[in-house]
């Protein structure tokens, strides 16, 4: 690929290539230090998840007169990227913040919303997430049953929602609950009466980000934090799963290619029978399959970021890139482990961690079983 297509494809714009140097640059020197700390202790380093904040990235989709960004999902990808390189738990966290709250609340809120929540969401002083996946619903979210009742000037919630991102520090909550039997979306703050979360659930990888039920007992919110009209929640969920997928896509990316790059030093500097490890066909082939594997997934999610925006959507593309590139975080670092043999299986080497962080890519933000679904329904409706 010449370097002018590479460019088109990865840094389109000055502010694209911009934006990948800073969040690398911020990776190596501020995420990847403390990352196998908080993945021992399983939790979220706030401190340095407001340092996002500052960086002004939190709201890295939202028009700059909103005080966001004002990029495309191809910056988003780029953050995402570039973060899980060094701390896929710590990515998760920024992507349930400025993925699942931040870009969805922004397209589904109104003027008094916005200006309310904004300013505190997009600096780091709350931290955000979103409520959808319950005990007994997950891919099948029309089986959801949270409800809410309107009462008065406020609206009851009940119902529990887990395995939530940013549970535990979370302030605000982009919560979906069934009104009279519709989808609808709301807005929960931690201090609304009758609302609480679970203790932490602990968990085999993403330890740097947290994890918890949210729980919801005749809580009550105002009516003005319902979002948009009464029925419109599954517009808004809709409307928000191709860049959370993309996004989602884009950190097996980023693992893949740290993988990639521990492996070729590894084989330079591993020696056995008198001659670096690389010399051995069997070692060349994990490196080769790992490298190919991550740039086919890097190009896909690439090009398909492109045809994605708040108005564009493209969900058999999201769905086909989170389809093939979720598995390759996985498969090369699990090749990496095997050219490091033991020293890959011991915690003191990142490989044994991204290792485990790569599975949940697999499952989260639609399993590949979802996928495969909906690219064969959505294919089959083209052809019609």
């Amino acid at each position: 690929m010449s370097e002018s297509r590479y460019d088109a494809l990865f840094n389109p714009t000055p502010e694209h290539q911009m934006i990948r140097e800073t969040i690398a640059e911020f990776a190596v020197k501020h995420v990847e230090p403390q990352a196998a700390a908080h993945d021992e202790k399983g939790e979220l380093n706030v401190e340095l998840f407001r340092q996002l904040g500052e960086l002004g990235v939190l709201g890295i989709t939202i028009p700059e007169e909103a005080g966001g960004a004002g990029m495309d999902t191809v910056a988003a990808v780029i953050i995402h990227h570039e973060l899980a390189k060094y701390d896929p738990g710590f990515t998760l966290a920024y992507l349930a913040h400025s993925m699942l709250f931040v870009n969805n609340f922004f397209h589904c809120s109104n003027d008094a919303q916005r200006e309310r929540y904004l300013p505190k969401v997009l600096s780091g002083e709350w931290v955000a997430g979103m409520g959808m996946t319950e005990p007994g619903a997950g891919t099948d979210v029309l089986a959801m049953t949270t409800t809410a009742v309107r009462d008065g000037d406020a609206y009851v919630l009940n119902g529990t929602k887990t395995y939530i991102t940013n549970g535990c520090e979370g302030h605000c909550f982009l919560v979906y609950a069934k009104v009279e039997g519709r989808v609808t979306a709301f807005l929960v703050d931690r201090d609304c009466p009758g609302f609480s979360t679970s203790n932490h659930i602990d968990k085999c990888g993403m330890r740097g980000s947290t994890m918890s039920e949210l729980i919801f007992e005749d809580c009550r919110i105002p009516a003005s934090n319902l979002l948009g009209a009464e029925g419109d929640g599954l517009t808004h969920m809709m409307r928000n799963l191709e860049i959370e997928r993309l996004t989602l896509a884009a950190m097996s990316v980023g693992i893949a290619e740290r993988c990639v790059g521990i492996m070729v030093d590894y084989s330079v500097e591993r020696k056995a029978f008198g001659k670096p490890i690389g010399a051995f066909g069997q070692i060349q082939r994990y490196i080769a399959d790992g490298y190919a594997m991550t740039e086919a997934a890097k190009c896909l999610v690439y090009n398909v970021a492109r045809q994605v925006g708040a108005d564009i959507r493209n969900r058999i593309g999201s769905d086909a890139a989170k389809l093939f590139a979720a598995p390759v975080g996985k498969i090369v670092a699990d090749n990496a482990m095997q050219v490091m043999g033991g020293a890959g299986y011991c915690r003191e080497y990142p490989v044994e961690r991204l290792w485990r962080d790569a599975k949940l890519l697999e499952i989260g933000g639609g399993t590949l079983e979802a996928h495969q679904k909906n690219l064969a329904k959505d294919l089959a409706r083209e052809r019609r």
